[in-house]
């Protein structure tokens, strides 16, 4: 008998045919459910990335807007310019990575073979400039001064230049109207990077490989307005690479342009005064030193008192911001951070930091006031004051007898703020300070918004420095190691103090607070920050943000945002004393250490307030300052090295306010000749298509120089602080 079923099949094979069945249903049903996931439930999403595939993108760069001051006249645009660019991605695909290619550009372009090279070469921490520092993939400018026929010639033997484009493109331009340089307020472009455009990919405003981005001043603060959106044209295209239709077109859009508070005219008569300022500094010799003043460097602002936005902001040295376009060269990146270049990249109205001087006096005595020493009172104007062994003399060692604050402020009496600001000392535990003490003049300086930046809208502003015993901790914790090195109790006089500092470091002395209540010593300023706090005792006592930037027009002109002033505090001072300073100030400028400086001034009509200070820097030359404020504008001027404040910037800061009001040598008014005897408060007008009407001006001339007989009773009267 046979156990074989009538099917022929064991049951190991029905087991196995089922387990066969099972795994191609499986099979089967993994498939299908594949299959609805990628046509069904994301068909549309594969359809659409099946059909990008097949689309490619030609990005159209938008316009850069541009910089306008005040009135609209451009103090950054455009113009078309032949731009001849090499493709480093297509060079890298021949044998020599281009090098035979690239000198035959150089020979076009009656360039170095060696210029082109670095032009085209990556920049990184080996790599000095010239170099790209740029994405990789985008195209590098060699030249944006190309001539026709250059370029002519490298379109027409395009064989000979495979990977070099020459095509007129739109470049950055910084036309200094009427010679208003405004480097440092404007800034400069450069090519965005890699790292740049990973950061940004996700944002609102992403970047694209062509673009150039802001690195200092107003074109970095407002990048993402001026820079625009681009426009992408989506062409369809077979397997062949064939154009067979058009996608899709995102229009560019142009970037907004920026209306600044900055009235070029006023720009360039501060830039002028500045620079003339220093050059006549130098010719005068300071009997401290026994050599003429350097007068390296120096800054001044122009800001209108009411509202904190700036009329003028120059500081020297400077340099051409069109240096940047197209690629910086070697030499000129050299000139401009090298260790003999003295920094003109630094914007020194607001990062140039120094020892105020006097004009620091409004702040002390405000400390006073509020320490309990009324204003009118009487103190002591000796020519010297004495704390143990170590001796504080006046400016010039000229002692007034008793006088008050008032006068003190006038005359420049240091000695008057030794006496008060040492009894504040003893007041608060002297050598052995109480456990609050009351630290009136630290406190006020802080009030007056020192030790912190102003907020201007402009980037890198420092924040100068306080030395309140919080900062003499960690000043003296950070260097404690290195002052016990130097230190030696018969040394020369760095070695002796770096000696004292070494026991005591950390300790308010009583030669620090007279010092500082001065404005000398560990403190320090940037003139933004005086120009700031000088306004604001003219509107009675309101800090303002700092502006530059007036409003935000859009590329059609349809759109206009307006940057309103904002405040950062008040003064901590009352209507009173606010009135008192005001006037000692208004002395200042009449019978003052500055009378000598506004002869014939028209102070009934346009009463002027003024303080000088002259800082004495240890190893170095003085440096100027000269504060001064009306209803309408407040100006300060510092030059480094540069003498006393109404001797080296006092004339420059009185030819500005004569530009500014119309006013000749003898105080008599035109207003025919004023540039702005009012701020201005309206916006330049916009036409229909968007542009915006500017007027012409012209360079600045000054007034012819004084007569010898006049600088000689200049000579006379003398230069006093």
């Amino acid at each position: 008998m046979s156990n074989i079923p009538e099917t022929g099949r064991t049951q190991r094979v029905q087991i196995r045919l089922i387990v066969i069945q099972v795994l191609v249903f499986s099979l089967l049903l993994t498939l299908g459910g594949r299959l609805w996931y990628l046509q069904i439930r994301n068909g549309q999403e594969y359809s659409d990335e099946a059909k990008n595939n097949h689309v490619q993108q030609v990005v159209q760069p938008a316009a850069r807007g541009s910089i306008l001051d005040a009135r609209g006249v451009p103090l950054a645009d455009n113009e078309t310019r032949l731009v001849v660019s090499a493709s480093r991605t297509e060079l890298l695909k021949m044998d020599d990575d281009g090098k035979a290619v690239l000198t035959r550009l150089a020979g076009v372009l009656d360039m170095k073979p060696q210029d082109v090279f670095d032009k085209v070469r990556l920049c990184d921490a080996k790599t000095p400039q010239p170099c790209w520092n740029g994405s990789p993939y985008q195209p590098i400018p060699v030249t944006d001064e190309a001539t026709t026929q250059q370029a002519l010639t490298i379109r027409e033997r395009a064989e000979d230049f495979p990977g070099i484009t020459a095509e007129p493109t739109a470049v950055r331009r910084y036309p200094a109207p009427g010679k208003a340089n405004t480097a440092q307020v404007l800034g400069y472009l450069s090519p965005v990077t890699d790292e740049e455009i990973t950061k940004a990919q996700d944002s609102d405003s992403p970047y694209l490989r062509s673009d150039m981005v802001g690195r200092s001043g107003l074109e970095r603060t407002y990048d993402k307005e001026l820079r625009g959106k681009a426009g992408v044209t989506r062409y369809e295209v077979d397997n062949l690479g064939r154009v067979i239709g058009q996608a899709k077109n995102d229009e560019a859009e142009a970037g907004a342009s920026v209306v600044t508070s900055i009235d070029a005219r006023v720009q360039a008569v501060a830039e002028y005064e500045l620079n003339d300022a220093m050059k006549k500094a130098r010719l005068e010799f300071d009997h401290n030193t026994g050599e003429n003043y350097k007068a390296d460097s120096g800054a001044v602002v122009v800001m209108e008192a009411k509202t904190g936005r700036v009329v003028a902001m120059a500081s020297l040295p400077n340099y051409d911001p069109n240096s940047w376009v197209g690629g910086i060269s070697a030499k000129d990146y050299a000139e401009l951070t090298g260790k003999k270049s003295n920094f003109p990249l630094l914007n020194r109205a607001i990062q140039g930091q120094a020892a105020p001087g006097s004009i620091f006096k409004v702040i002390s005595s405000t400390a006073a006031v509020n320490a309990g020493y009324p204003f009118d009172g009487h103190y002591p104007c000796p020519s010297s004051y004495s704390i143990g062994g170590q001796t504080f003399t006046n400016y010039e060692s000229q002692g007034y007898g008793d006088i008050t604050i008032g006068r003190a402020l006038e005359v420049s009496c240091d000695t008057v703020y030794y006496g008060i600001a040492h009894k504040e000392w003893l007041k608060d535990g002297g050598n052995n300070p109480k456990k609050h003490p009351k630290d009136w003049f630290y406190k006020t300086a802080h009030q007056f918004g020192l030790g912190k930046e102003t907020g201007i809208d402009l980037p890198n502003e420092v924040s100068g420095r306080v030395p309140d015993r919080e900062w003499k901790k960690n000043f003296a914790k950070a260097n404690h190691d290195a002052w016990c090195k130097q230190g030696k109790k018969d040394g020369t006089y760095v070695e002796k103090i770096a000696y004292e500092n070494c026991l005591e470091g950390d300790r308010m002395r009583a030669g620090d607070s007279v010092n500082y209540s001065i404005g000398q010593g560990d403190t320090l300023v940037t003139p933004i920050q005086m120009a700031t706090i000088y306004a604001a005792i003219s509107n009675g006592g309101t800090l303002y943000d700092p502006t530059v930037g007036k409003a935000i027009v859009s590329g059609d002109g349809k759109t206009v945002q307006a940057i309103a002033p904002e405040s950062h505090g008040k003064l901590p001072f009352t209507k009173k004393t606010r009135d008192e300073i005001d006037e000692a100030l208004a002395g200042v400028a009449t019978r003052g250490s500055a009378a000598w400086r506004f002869g014939g001034w028209p102070q009934d009509k346009i009463p002027m307030h003024a303080k000088t200070g002259t800082a004495e820097v240890y190893g170095k030359q003085t440096t100027s300052w000269f504060a001064t404020y009306t209803k309408d504008y407040s100006i300060v001027m510092t030059i480094s090295q540069g003498g006393t404040g109404s001797g080296a910037s006092g004339p420059a800061v009185r030819n500005i306010y004569n530009a500014l009001y119309g006013l000749d040598a003898t105080g008599k008014q035109d207003l025919k000749k004023a540039l702005l005897p009012t701020p201005q408060k309206g916006l330049p007008k916009i036409r229909t298509d968007g542009t915006i009407d500017a007027p012409t001006i012209k360079p600045y001339h000054p007034a012819s120089e004084k007569p010898a007989a006049e600088q000689t009773l200049a000579a006379v009267l003398g230069r006093r602080d």
